[in-house]
């Protein structure tokens, strides 16, 4: 980058005054472009198309332990009788337990 040498040089005071103003001038365009926004309110009023899921009735068929499956008691999973990795105190522990 070329310097041109012919330009008159600026004191400590004037690199002082100039960086005060560059700093009152941002201040002054952060302080009018910036708006408080309550991100939840804003997330209130925002609807998703096909979104509306007031009338839905969800329906999951729960089976009942089967005699091949075990409940872990360190995660209360149910798992097949493969996944079983150990017991402690006469509790069975699942593979993922264990590890």
């Amino acid at each position: 980058m070329a310097t041109d040498y012919d330009t008159p040089r600026k004191t400590d005071d004037d690199i002082n005054e100039d960086s005060i103003e560059e700093l009152k001038a941002r201040r002054n365009e952060k302080s009018t472009s910036s708006v408080d926004v309550d991100e939840f309110e804003q997330a209130e009023g925002l609807e998703l198309p096909g979104a509306d899921l007031s009338n839905e009735e969800l329906s999951v068929r729960v089976l009942p332990r089967q005699a091949d499956e075990f409940t872990c008691m360190s995660c209360f999973l149910v798992h097949h009788r493969s996944q079983l990795a150990a017991e402690k105190n006469g509790q069975p522990i699942c593979r993922d337990c264990a590890a």
